[in-house]
């Protein structure tokens, strides 16, 4: 009746009050097992083609990266980031969801969606303006916890001033402008010398 959880406890401590002698045989055996899971696993190997090889690889490769992605965010959360801003679609969705209709949640989901594409802008305003003044907590929250994570010297897990002083999106589509225009130019300067 105990879950398993707690009989994984009640065996961990159990092997915790094994003296050594007794520890030595199971040991042995784990070993062994661990000898034999090489060459099974060696001989696996030898069979597959280079192309099965590289999507195992591949795979495990992604395996460990989701793993440690989800050990970082894990952390993130015990060193306690704070959440991120929400959007006014966020707002909308979790004002409104409890209310609408649909059978499934993903049919709630598209209702909303369509509700929300169907909205004037003065109708959205007030969710607009909810997370305009979300996205400013998010800032104050994460200037603080930035700091404290300096004074516990996590500095790798401070954002870039990059990051915190984005481009407006008007100066940024000027430049890009410009940078079309620029490099255009040398295109045409490098096609001429070439001829």
């Amino acid at each position: 009746e105990a879950s398993n959880l707690e009989l994984t406890k009640k065996l961990a401590d159990a092997w915790k009050e094994l003296p050594a002698s007794q520890k030595q045989v199971y040991e042995e055996a784990g070993k062994t097992d661990w000898k034999r899971y090489g060459e099974q696993m060696a001989a696996y190997k030898a069979q597959l083609t280079p192309a099965q090889a590289a999507a195992l690889k591949e795979e495990r490769r992604r395996q460990l990266a989701k793993r440690r992605s989800i050990r970082a965010k894990r952390e993130l959360n015990l060193l306690g980031k704070p959440k991120r801003a929400r959007s006014g679609f966020n707002i909308f969705l979790s004002e409104n969801f409890k209310e609408s209709e649909g059978i499934s949640p993903v049919a709630k989901l598209k209702k909303l969606f369509d509700t929300w594409q169907k909205l004037s802008a003065s109708q959205k305003q007030p969710y607009l303006q909810l997370a305009e003044d979300d996205k400013v907590r998010y800032e104050n929250e994460m200037k603080s916890w930035e700091a404290k994570m300096i004074q516990l010297g996590r500095a790798d897990l401070v954002r870039s001033k990059k990051q915190r002083l984005k481009k407006k999106p008007a100066e940024t589509t000027k430049q890009a402008g410009t940078a079309k225009a620029s490099s255009g130019g040398k295109k045409a300067k490098l096609k001429k010398s070439e001829e």
